[in-house]
């Protein structure tokens, strides 16, 4: 029976540190399912999910924390089980900007959890104009097939006026039945 592994690893930049991680999970014979990896200044942050036997994923705990103390990494890791879609089948891209002000991301994303949509990928950005603090932000969303997505848009256009943001939404259908396949 397979198990699963969500690992986050925080530290200092390497293109080595990263190809050390990966030979580590390829050692102890676990496959990578999903992974996500941001620079942040000279310091990098990668979340995946891998997969392996019980006693592969084990051996990869201990093995991957020894490499982490040595390398002066942050890892965090948890068990977990079931990484498989949930039926979701839109793809939302949300983009807006605008005078920043505390509060707003907690505003947008509350709206989202009344659409029962999940914030897959968020990039923002803050910098100063004109001495205002000003914010970019794009999220991609995941949305189940239920959904209605003419509804949806207006609400989130009411929401983004009223918080004096501009922005624009766009979607996509999901047309892919494995989601780790890719050709190119």
């Amino acid at each position: 029976m397979q198990e699963q592994l969500i690992i986050n690893v925080l530290g200092k930049s390497s293109l080595l540190t990263l190809s050390d991680i990966t030979a580590c999970i390829s050692q102890y014979k676990c496959n990578i399912l999903d992974s996500r990896h941001a620079l942040f200044g000279t310091d990098f942050s990668l979340t995946m999910i891998v997969s392996g036997t019980q006693n592969s994923v084990t051996k990869l705990e201990l093995g991957l924390s020894k490499l982490c103390m040595l390398d002066d990494l942050l890892c965090m890791m948890k068990r977990t089980t079931g990484h498989q879609k949930h039926g979701l089948e839109q793809v939302i891209n949300l983009a807006f900007y605008g005078a920043d002000a505390t509060g707003l991301m907690h505003e947008v994303t509350h709206a989202l959890t009344t659409y029962k949509v999940t914030v897959s990928t968020v990039r923002q950005k803050t910098y100063s104009q004109s001495g205002q603090l000003m914010l970019d932000c794009e999220m991609i969303l995941m949305a189940p097939e239920s959904i209605n997505l003419a509804s949806f848009d207006e609400h989130i256009k009411v929401l983004l006026d009223g918080l004096g943001l501009h922005g624009k939404v766009s979607h996509n259908i999901i047309k892919e039945n494995d989601e780790y396949t890719k050709s190119w």
